[in-house]
């Protein structure tokens, strides 16, 4: 049972969006934070991303005032933004401290629109308006008249995908869009109250509320107390069940709890069969798919960063700008080579990356992949790479998707309904799971890349970030040499076929 803490936590900004998403994420974090799951390499990338743009915005609103403060410090951070509001010289706030009926929260922008009145601007990564950002705006909004404070206008900043960076300075205006989304706010001020209230009730429990583990869990975040709620689960449990859940909620509602129980009259995806049956399955054809490939056989995977503000110029934010590639090269000997390609410094690494991969790729063999992404980059560079289009178009047609190969050919009990490859490799070739690693997927290898060439980092430390890289990006390539390996293997020693 959870120790009870009588002193009950303050609400906030966050903590609010966490209540609206699920009761029982709401008490964790007030009471046992330490119960979630450490933050990983994608999320603490997504963190990195959000300080940075929020940063950026402030740019837009010369003279604004940053209330330094931290979160723990609000008796301060109040008294400072109160000091910052009276002087009308100061035309914004970044980082506004405010709180009412007990919650407290930070306002990104608070710009003056008047003598007495001031525009909300909440900014965010995002490319676009999300439901949950008129939640966002709401509570902030509520809280902010709450404290006497007049808003005339509800807003939201993010970045703007269609501006195409020219090289020099970034244009500010042009990266950001600012949304006025007063009208579709202010309707949703009457709920708040009643939802505080709902919320400030669960804090006085003496344990957390009862709330089953579902969809909610997942929207619109990942809960990072999903892995506590659901360690007493089976490895069966019919939530793992891939592909829809609305096919599973009517199940859970009928009692089904594990995947073995499900009526034999349920109409199911083949994947969905596949992971009922539980049993390793190898399709009648994989011996000749196997066999499709054209030595000498390359085996390439890219790895790429996503600038939410542009570095290179014709680049817009969020485009995946290659930095590296691996290729293992297998002979019809079983000779292995393997070649590689990583820039190192801040310069647009994108026609170097081709040159380099269109010499140890060459004119002959297949170019085994997993997934199409090879593909997307590979068409991507074509277009802004005029003198090499061509020759770089021609190796789409020598591409061989080994994800496509496993998903039509081969199943697992291992995958638990995964093709990923961090879910396949480890399975079949547990030698070369990514747990000895350093960085174990792509969104931590972005943003160590990024640290590496964009940071303040000494030299030792860029090494150490390389060999890291370099490792990762191996690992993906020669884990295909192996799957194929094992997959061969396996039509060698299989008995009769099913389909």
């Amino acid at each position: 049972m959870t120790t009870f803490i009588p002193k009950r936590p303050r609400l906030s900004k966050s903590r609010f969006l966490s209540g609206r998403q699920c009761h029982k994420r709401l008490y964790f974090e007030a009471y046992t934070p330490e119960l979630a799951a450490e933050t990983d390499g994608q999320r603490q990338a997504m963190l990195d991303m959000g300080k940075q743009i929020g940063d950026t915005a402030q740019q837009c609103f010369p003279g604004g005032q940053l209330v330094t403060e931290g979160y723990r410090q609000s008796a301060a951070a109040l008294e400072r933004t109160a000091t910052f509001m009276t002087n009308p010289d100061i035309p914004a706030i970044f980082e506004a401290a405010f709180q009412y009926e007990g919650t407290l929260i930070r306002v990104d922008i608070l710009e003056r629109s008047g003598e007495q009145t001031w525009r909300l601007i909440e900014v965010k990564a995002s490319s676009r308006v999300k439901a949950v950002h008129y939640h966002d705006l709401a509570i902030q909004t509520h809280v902010l008249q709450g404290a006497g404070i007049v808003i005339s206008h509800v807003c939201l900043m993010h970045i703007n995908r269609h501006y195409v960076f020219q090289g020099g300075d970034i244009d500010l205006r042009q990266l950001f869009v600012v949304e006025d989304l007063t009208e579709e706010v202010f309707p949703r001020l009457s709920g708040i109250p009643d939802q505080l209230e709902q919320m400030r009730a669960v804090l006085t429990q003496e344990v957390p509320p009862v709330v089953k583990p579902d969809g909610h869990c997942h929207t619109p975040y990942e809960c990072p107390f999903w892995e506590h709620c659901t360690k007493e689960k089976s490895e069966r449990w019919i939530y793992h069940l891939p592909g829809t859940k609305e096919v599973v909620r009517r199940m859970m509602k009928q009692g089904i709890e594990l995947i073995d129980d499900i009526p034999s009259r349920v109409r199911l995806s083949t994947l969905q069969q596949r992971v009922k049956d539980n049993v390793e399955w190898l399709s009648p054809e994989l011996e000749q798919t196997l066999k499709s490939v054209h030595y000498p056989i390359h085996h390439l995977d890219f790895e790429t960063f996503m600038p939410a503000i542009p570095l290179y110029s014709q680049t817009h934010p969020y485009q995946p700008v290659p930095t590296q590639w691996s290729n293992h090269i297998e002979r019809e000997d079983g000779t292995l080579q393997h070649e590689t390609y990583l820039c190192t410094d801040h310069r647009d690494p994108r026609e170097e990356l081709a040159v380099a991969l269109l010499s140890s790729l060459g004119q002959d063999g297949s170019i085994c992949v997993y997934s199409d992404y090879e593909k997307y980059v590979l068409t991507a560079l074509a277009e802004v790479l005029p003198s090499l289009r061509t020759e770089l178009l021609q190796l789409t047609h020598r591409l061989w998707d080994l994800l496509s190969v496993i998903q039509s050919h081969y199943y697992h009990p291992g995958f638990a309904g995964s093709f990923s490859i961090k879910s396949v490799l480890p399975t079949l070739v547990p030698s070369l799971s990514y747990s000895d690693l350093e960085i174990r997927d792509g969104a931590t290898a972005s943003a160590m890349y990024h640290q590496m060439v964009f940071k303040e980092t000494d030299w030792v430390e860029r090494q150490r970030i390389a060999s890291a890289l370099h490792e990762y990006c191996a690992r993906d390539t020669l884990g295909m040499v192996e799957l194929r390996r094992v997959l061969a293997e396996k039509v060698q020693h299989r008995g009769p076929s099913t389909s």
